[in-house]
């Protein structure tokens, strides 16, 4: 009977010494950063992530009458059995004019407020890891004629790299320019080295973000 008690006893001492042996914080540590990491995953998963965005406006006209925008995006898709697409646009004046999207065809169009929204169906099905670069181009009438004008896009898919062009006419430059981001509040000029002339005399304005912020409007901003 002594002998027996005295092995529960010695038996209950090991496992308290084993239980006190394993370094529960880092346990518990590496646990909540895996629960977070997957709780994020879920939260951000989206159908595609942007690898990389450049858009290019051109004011083609002194009297900001006559534009044409083009825009380049690289697409990885994050999920399974996507069939579309979707883009989106919103401006002053006449937009999506002669709107052109390739790959893809434009199968439903329809605006919730001031923001135009396209729906775009791939005519394939795409995979989880799949990559499309989408090249995507309308005209604008009547859309900046005011002295202070706007260019915004906006983030709605996690995005790792943004650039944006803005050409000017060869007889009318921007006096000044800034960047403002809309939910967070925050201004800043763009210098000097923000714009150069072309070899025709125009001029382009370009800004750039290799840390986007997911649902962030970015407005350039100009007086001209």
């Amino acid at each position: 009977m002594n002998g027996r008690i005295l092995s529960n006893n010695k038996f209950s001492e090991w496992l308290i010494s084993l239980f006190l042996d394993i370094p529960w914080i880092d346990v518990m540590a590496q646990f909540w950063k895996l629960v977070r990491h997957l709780w994020q995953g879920l939260a951000d998963e989206g159908l595609y992530e942007v690898l990389e965005y450049e858009s290019t406006l051109e004011l083609q006209d002194e009297k900001g009458q006559k534009a044409g925008f083009q825009k380049r995006e690289l697409v990885r898709y994050r999920q399974n059995n996507i069939i579309a697409y979707q883009d989106h646009a919103w401006g002053d004046g006449d937009i999506l004019l002669d709107y052109c999207c390739s790959p893809g065809v434009v199968v439903d169009r329809y605006r919730p407020g001031q923001k135009t929204i396209l729906l775009i169906s791939l005519r394939e099905t795409k995979g989880r890891g799949d990559v499309d670069e989408f090249n995507i181009s309308w005209k604008l009438n009547d859309s900046f004629v005011r002295e202070h004008e706007l260019w915004e896009t906006e983030i709605l898919h996690k995005t790792k790299q943004l650039k944006v062009k803005i050409i000017f006419p060869a007889g009318r430059l921007p006096r000044r320019a800034w960047i403002e981001e809309h939910l967070r509040r925050r201004r800043r000029l763009l210098g000097p080295e923000s714009i150069h002339s072309l070899h025709d005399g125009r001029w382009q304005l370009s800004w750039r973000s290799d840390t986007p912020r997911l649902n962030e409007r970015y407005q350039v901003h100009w007086e001209w």
